[in-house]
């Protein structure tokens, strides 16, 4: 499932130690789960259904000595994820906090402040931060910000890459009340006009994307030099890169989706390597 329908953290996943891997893929063929059965959903009462399909299934998850038997028939990647989150201690809060940035998607999606942005962001992504602190290391209180920053960062790179995309479902997370101090409307989105003030606005908010990946990198500084440090700093230079993308494609977002390419992952892993190297050298080389 994630080398599938996640290339970016299925390539960078390969650092991380076997159990911390497994760990790793097995929350997010949950995650997974959850939006595929949400986007999948035919209409609102198929939708609303799912949701209330998925409650459940976390709560049956969670209680003490459960038997997933019954689900783990349909969802053969369940008893991973049950070990999982007993092997490192995830709250059952953080799914259910995921539960809700899904309902957040339900319909037409409209946003108005960042306000509402940042909360959203926190629900779909931000959350998921929390949980892979859990998988990566003890979750030290001043890891939580940091893994949090980094989901909303990668969320907004997703909201950006997808304007298109997501404007076809009839979603649109660019806060109305940004758009108006660029002179821009959700009729400007429909139109898929690429001027100077969407130019303007797309650099405003790709600048706060950046903010964010900033904001977290003390904590990346901070995981184990296992393999998990690698990989958090190496997700954040793919997303990070994505950004670089929309730049090099003048903000074309409508012509199709950016990528960033395998031969530019690997430069980015041997970048995100080097400091690695670096600091091994100077501890062989100390007395």
């Amino acid at each position: 499932m994630t080398r599938h329908h996640a290339k970016s953290f299925y390539f960078a996943s390969h650092v991380l130690p076997a159990r911390k891997r497994s760990d790793a893929y097995a929350v997010y063929a949950f995650c997974r789960h959850v939006d595929d059965q949400i986007d999948l959903a035919p209409d609102e009462a198929a939708r609303l259904r799912a949701l209330a399909d998925l409650s459940h299934l976390l709560h049956a998850v969670y209680l003490p000595g459960a038997h997933a038997d019954p689900f783990e028939n349909a969802l053969p990647w369940l008893r991973a994820f049950r070990e999982t989150i007993q092997r490192r201690a995830i709250p059952a809060a953080y799914f259910e906090d995921l539960l809700t940035g899904v309902e957040m998607d339900r319909g037409r999606v409209r946003i108005r402040t960042w306000e509402e942005l940042d909360r959203y962001c926190y629900h779909v992504a931000g959350v998921v931060g929390l949980i892979m602190v859990h998988v990566l290391t003890e979750p030290a209180p001043e890891l939580l910000k940091p893994a949090r920053d980094l989901g909303t960062a990668m969320q907004l790179t997703n909201i950006l890459r997808d304007i298109a995309e997501d404007w076809r479902r009839d979603r649109l997370y660019l806060p109305a009340d940004e758009l108006g101090k660029f002179g821009l409307t959700a009729d400007d989105i429909a139109g898929q006009r690429v001027d100077d003030s969407f130019r303007a606005m797309m650099r405003f908010q790709i600048a706060r994307a950046r903010d964010y990946y900033g904001y977290a990198e003390p904590g990346i500084a901070a995981l184990p030099a296992d393999g998990s440090r690698f990989c958090a700093r190496l997700m954040s230079a793919v997303y990070g890169a994505i950004l670089d993308e929309i730049e090099r494609a003048d903000y074309q977002v409508f012509r199709g989706r950016v990528r960033v390419s395998f031969l530019r992952k690997l430069w980015l892993a041997l970048r995100c390597a080097a400091p690695i190297r670096a600091t091994t050298a100077l501890f062989l080389r100390a007395p």
